[in-house]
C-alpha cells in the first residue's frame, strides 16, 4: 500500500489547502495530456480523493478493523 501523504509530498499534518495545492501542482506535472505517466497520475488522483475528503482521511489515518460482520 502506498503512502498517500508521500505521493502528494505533504506532511500528515497538512491542511486541506496544502493538499489541494500539492495535488494541483503534481497533477499538472504528471497529466497524460502533457506527456506524463498515466500510472503516476492515477496514484496522485487516488491520494487526493482520499485525503481531500475529511471522512476518508480520518479512516485512512486511523484504520479500524470492521467487526460488524461477525
Amino acid at each position: 500500500m502506498t503512502d498517500h501523504y508521500s505521493t502528494l509530498g505533504v506532511a500528515k499534518t497538512a491542511s486541506a489547502d496544502e493538499i489541494k495545492r500539492a495535488y494541483r501542482r503534481l497533477a499538472s506535472q504528471h497529466h497524460p495530456d502533457k506527456g506524463g505517466d498515466i500510472k503516476k497520475f492515477q496514484e496522485i488522483e487516488e491520494a487526493y480523493r482520499t485525503l481531500s475528503d475529511s471522512q476518508k482521511r480520518q479512516q485512512y489515518d486511523n484504520p479500524q478493523p470492521d467487526f460488524s460482520q461477525f
